[in-house]
């Protein structure tokens, strides 16, 4: 269902972005125009711009949006009309989403009661898709900094977004969250672990909740900080990497051992590796399959009379083959060397 939206809300006509867009910029060789104020100016130009183009693309958001649902409910279920839509008029799917976005954010910040429609002007765009992501007790706090008419930048809301999941979050020892609301230890640091301990399990959150709450210090905050990246990192490649299944291996106990001769991130970022040099394999496989039917059908197509094309053949027979090569540097270079890499593949029914 298309949602209706309150003509109150409607953009400005054309003739009152003219007079509010009829800012004088200074004159960039005007050596009588100190710093301080050339600065000054060409900010609140900027920022009457930016305004302006915040309200339009929730604007070309809802367009989209509404060209969007029609198409799902009378299109192929594929999308197509909406992507012809885009194409006829040279807009790209990812800024055709991004526009939407923008336009989702305005129905949860302003629908949700956080905000009303004429402060919309306080934000900058990024901010305000920042605020719609965030936490309503955040986006409560930035709809009354808006009402108060200050001027809602990204780095605001982020601040407050700190603010509040460091002094609020209950994966942090009360040590912790006390130490957040009395600024003695900035938010920045601390938010950060809250967000690395959410992608860990409960056993793997307790011997980092308790080794921070042991020494409450920014030193621990950030060592923590960072063994809890590694550990998710650790856990996430592990499930990816098919050579890690195929052998008994209790990897709970390989991170134990990481961790208590300190190499968990060496291990972390070794099992990311493997899991990314599997994937490189199958794409290689799979690309030097394509290029082998791709020049056996050109072989077949060309003879005698398409010499040039013969020869193109013949410089590719180096990817071709079973060994494939490539030459790493300059030829005349003492450095180079020649990679070769054996394509073989083991069929099973």
């Amino acid at each position: 269902m298309v949602q209706s939206v309150p003509m109150s809300s409607a953009l400005p006509t054309a003739s009152d972005t003219a007079v509010e867009l009829g800012f004088h910029l200074p004159d960039p060789h005007d050596e009588q125009v100190s710093d301080s104020e050339f600065e000054h100016t060409v900010s609140q130009a900027w920022q009457i711009c930016d305004r302006f183009d915040l309200q339009t693309d929730i604007w070309r958001g809802r367009i989209l949006r509404t060209v969007r649902d029609r198409e799902k409910r009378s299109g192929d279920g594929r999308g197509t009309g909406f992507l012809n839509w885009l194409k006829e008029r040279d807009i790209s799917k990812s800024q055709a989403y991004s526009w939407i976005e923008v336009a989702d954010s305005a129905d949860t910040l302003i629908d949700g009661g956080f905000l009303e429609a004429e402060h919309v002007n306080q934000f900058s765009k990024r901010a305000f898709v920042e605020t719609a992501q965030s936490a309503p007790e955040v986006q409560q706090m930035v709809g009354e900094a808006a009402r108060r008419g200050d001027h809602i930048t990204r780095r605001e809301v982020r601040h407050l977004s700190d603010d509040w999941t460091a002094m609020s979050s209950e994966l942090l020892p009360a040590e912790i969250r006390q130490k957040a609301a009395d600024n003695s230890l900035p938010t920045r640091y601390v938010a950060p672990l809250v967000r690395e301990l959410e992608k860990l399990s409960a056993p793997h959150q307790a011997p980092l909740q308790e080794e921070v709450a042991a020494s409450p210090d920014l030193d621990t905050v950030k060592q923590v900080t960072a063994e809890a990246r590694y550990l998710a990192k650790y856990l996430q490649s592990a499930t990816e990497v098919q050579a890690l299944t195929t052998t008994p291996l209790d990897l709970e106990s390989a991170l134990e051992e990481a961790l208590r001769v300190g190499c968990l991130s060496s291990t972390a970022d070794m099992v990311n590796q493997a899991a990314q040099l599997e994937q490189t394999i199958a794409k290689l496989y799979t690309t030097w399959k394509r290029l082998n039917n791709l020049a056996e059908r050109v072989y077949v197509d060309s003879g005698a009379s398409t010499p040039h094309l013969r020869s193109l053949l013949t410089a590719l027979a180096p990817l071709i083959s079973n060994t494939p090569e490539v030459r790493l540097g300059d030829v005349e270079s003492a450095l180079s060397q020649v990679i070769r890499v054996a394509v073989s593949s083991d069929l099973t029914s």
